[in-house]
């Protein structure tokens, strides 16, 4: 066996043993993000719980006070008028007022530890969030490291050149995967995922409310129970909407922006979104349709999430031979050549554009706002 064997088989049992690692780490942080997520699912409950008994606490207190106060003027009446009224009276009211006393002070110790609990719990929960957070990174990260390791380094050769070229942007493609799983994951399970537990909370509440406080509180309850469910079922037709856009299919280019920048604006009140169509409204061959929405959506998403924009206008046009459509924003705008070298999402849209023979132009500078202007060459 040749000395380079020995050490491509060196180097193969050393990948293997540092993936397995990674591995087993990812697996032992994703188990700790799980068990974070239960337990937060279940304080959640208990402060909810809790919530309610702290609500009820008081609303009985308030009564017991009221009947307290009563019940001192009662025994004040009595001893100052004493002659008036038999031992047995003067006794009952002295009773009286001392239970209730009893039982507002008891009370009130409740409302206390109620209220302590509370606070622990809302305590705990935002250390058990800042946990999650914290491993759900840690988790992409590995992820990363593990799908940068697996790729096939027995074969590079005559690619090395090529490969060393490509390899930032390659890796910066595994990390937008990443990021893009992490968001919507992320979206799912604050919006819709979070929603529907709250639906199950509130539901196995029903039951005590209208035990406790009759059919008309319960009634609120169902009403704001349905309320809760249209929320989650528009959360979700968003995130889909988001994902693919049925109407590019269906409609077309042009009425899927119209529709994506209203929605976007609605989800962004800081900012005014408008849609200029210069040209004829007609339909496009499907992926030069697709690629045009997400070189918009990307442009818009780049302008909101970095420029910090008051106002942002796109401006499609088709003609016989060009498709041109720009994103112009009023927003803090950027130094585009040291800007292009490290932002991936300018890095995108150039690749994008490229694949449809098309041209990219960015002009932009601090203070002056962004204009981002694409032309695809198009044959009617």
């Amino acid at each position: 066996m040749s000395i380079k064997n020995i050490k491509t088989q060196s180097l193969d049992i050393i990948l293997e043993t540092m993936i397995s690692t990674v591995g087993e780490s990812k697996d032992e942080v994703f188990e700790i993000e799980e068990q974070c997520r239960r337990d937060f699912e279940a304080l959640t409950k208990e402060l909810e719980d809790i919530r309610v008994r702290v609500a009820f606490v008081i609303t009985e207190n308030d009564l017991l006070d009221k009947k307290a106060r009563f019940a001192r003027k009662r025994l004040s009446e009595v001893s100052r008028n004493f002659s008036k009224f038999s031992e047995q009276q003067v006794r009952e009211a002295y009773e009286k007022a001392h239970q209730l006393q009893v039982d507002l002070e008891m009370n009130r110790q409740l409302e206390k530890q109620l209220r302590h609990r509370r606070d622990d719990l809302e305590f705990r929960l935002r250390n058990v969030q800042q946990t999650i957070d914290r491993a759900s990174h840690l988790v992409s990260q590995i992820t990363v490291v593990m799908n940068y390791l697996t790729q096939d380094f027995r074969f590079v050769g005559e690619a090395l050149e090529e490969a060393r070229r490509k390899q930032d942007f390659g890796l910066k493609i595994i990390e937008a995967q990443e990021q893009e799983r992490k968001k919507l994951s992320r979206e799912i399970h604050d919006g819709p995922a979070q929603m529907l537990a709250n639906v199950m909370m509130r539901s196995d509440l029903i039951e005590r409310v209208q035990r406790e406080n009759g059919p008309d509180a319960a009634l609120v309850e169902i009403k704001s129970l349905k309320g809760m469910v249209r929320s989650a079922l528009y959360e979700v037709r968003r995130i889909i909407y988001d994902l693919r856009p049925m109407a590019l299919d269906d409609l077309g280019l042009v009425p899927t922006l119209r529709k994506y920048l209203q929605t976007i604006e609605e989800y962004n009140k800081g900012a005014k979104l408008s849609f200029i169509n210069l040209g004829q409204e007609k339909r496009l061959p499907s992926n030069m349709e697709v690629a045009l929405f997400r070189l918009v959506q990307e442009a818009v998403q780049n302008a909101l999430k970095h420029a910090e924009p008051t106002l942002i206008q796109v401006k499609l046009s088709i003609s016989k031979e060009m498709v041109s459509v720009s994103a112009k924003d009023n927003g803090k705008g950027f130094d585009v050549a040291v800007q292009k070298e490290n932002s991936f999402g300018l890095i995108g849209m150039k690749e994008r554009v490229d694949l449809l023979e098309g041209e990219l132009t960015i002009h932009s500078s601090p203070k002056e706002g962004t204009l981002v202007l694409i032309q695809i060459p198009f044959i009617d």
